[in-house]
């Protein structure tokens, strides 16, 4: 161990923790932090280089590599890290703590690369070689089925996260009071009477009552929005469902750049799932759906949106898996249409959950992206959902959005 590795500030204790702050101004900081956990790279033979990825759009994504002279492509890969620094401001809406016990969790079920090491801002660790999928891959029926299959194995397999107080929860240096913050508490744990928390209504929860304030537009939106969770959470938080007490250890955050998939010549294609910070206790129809979302890319291209028969074959074959790894006796064509008719019921929600999160980006965080434009577009999503479920939009003779138009098909 490195002498500057230690275990300070890492309230698990399991992995290093570096006492090193990543700073994109300066270009050297990213050095220091691979070459503490690492420091033959600082060897005469060795060539460190960083290479920048582009596809997130809430944390800085760096890939450490070191071209020693007579390695293959395939060596470098295999001893590439990844450093993964933290969006500006992003501790209001994910619990750092939770995402290392995440991926400690999911490293002892063989689903996580090996977590090195994290330091004052981000983390270490080890390079999952592949190809990283783009929204247009999604619809391919090998991929389709494969990233069924994964999910699958994530429900079925990952225990949650024992009940846990609530972090990150502590009052704001804001000049909050103590009764400020005791009414904040008091709102998320009750988000889901009965469920572990966090899960994914106390975290809709927690950002709800971290949006902004300052203007009566913004308290009105957060009132409204502060409304239609309630009615949300009466709706579907208790309804049956796969897992214990109806939640499973879900990744809520599966767009194409989050899959990784690997051919290998004469074999099945297969994917692994990187980037754990919004996994939390949720519906299985709610990560299902989710993903479903995602095929429209940050674009918004409702076009891309699976089918009917698309979902069929998604579900179908994650409800094979679910079995097979569970060992619960299950009718494959019974659970197949009841899990279709769940994931229709929530396909609005992964709508309002990043509608409020990219509200929130947009305030604190420094990464070139339209957040405010983005949060618009997903909200709206929402909002299509709700008038085609209580058929205002039908009464009111509007043409159906093309969101849900691609949902609906069957052909």
């Amino acid at each position: 161990m490195s002498p500057a590795a230690t275990t300070k500030g890492n309230a698990h204790g399991h992995v290093r923790f570096l006492p090193i702050t990543y700073d994109s101004s300066d270009s050297q900081s990213a050095l220091k932090l691979i070459l503490s956990l690492f420091p033959d790279w600082a060897s005469d033979d060795s060539k460190v280089d960083f290479v920048r990825f582009t596809d997130g759009i809430t944390n800085t994504l760096l890939k450490a590599v070191n071209r020693r002279p007579g390695l293959s492509k395939a060596d470098i890969d295999r001893d590439a890290v990844l450093l993964r620094a933290y969006g500006n401001g992003t501790a209001v809406i994910i619990d750092r703590e939770r995402e290392a016990a995440n991926h400690e969790l999911l490293m002892k079920h063989g689903l996580a690369p090996e977590l090195l090491a994290r330091f004052a801002n981000g983390m270490l660790y080890r390079f999952v070689p592949g190809t990283v999928a783009q929204p247009k891959d999604l619809s391919d029926p090998a991929l389709l089925a494969a990233v069924a299959r994964r999910l699958a194995q994530w429900h079925a397999t990952v225990p949650c996260l024992p009940d846990s107080a609530i972090k990150g929860e502590e009052p704001a240096e804001d000049g909050s009071s103590d009764s400020d913050d005791s009414r904040r508490r008091a709102m998320i744990a009750k988000a889901a009477a009965g469920k572990p928390i966090p899960n994914l209504w106390s975290t809709m929860q927690k950002w709800i009552l971290a949006l902004p304030t300052d203007t009566e537009q913004q308290r009105e939106r957060q009132a409204r929005l502060q409304r239609e969770l309630e009615e949300m959470i009466e709706k579907l938080s208790q309804r049956p469902g796969l897992g214990r007490n109806g939640l499973v250890f879900a990744h809520c955050d599966l767009l194409s750049a989050n899959i990784i998939m690997h051919r290998e010549p004469g074999q099945e294609l297969s994917v692994s799932f990187i980037d754990y910070e919004y996994a939390t206790p949720s519906p299985a129809a709610f990560d299902i759906s989710n993903h479903f979302a995602e095929w429209a890319g940050y674009d918004c291209d409702y076009s891309a949106m699976p089918t009917r028969p698309q979902r069929h074959a998604f579900i179908r074959e994650y409800v094979a898996s679910y079995a097979k790894l569970s060992g619960e006796a299950m009718n494959l064509e019974e659970e197949t249409e009841k899990l279709m008719h769940e994931v229709d019921v929530y396909r609005g929600v992964p709508g309002f959950y990043w509608g409020i999160w990219a509200l929130i980006q947009a305030t604190i965080s420094h990464i070139d992206f339209d957040y405010a434009s983005y949060a618009e577009s997903r909200l709206g999503e929402y909002w299509a959902y709700k008038a085609e479920e209580d058929g205002s939009r039908a009464a009111a003779g509007k043409e159906m959005p093309l969101r849900e138009k691609t949902w609906s098909r069957s052909e």
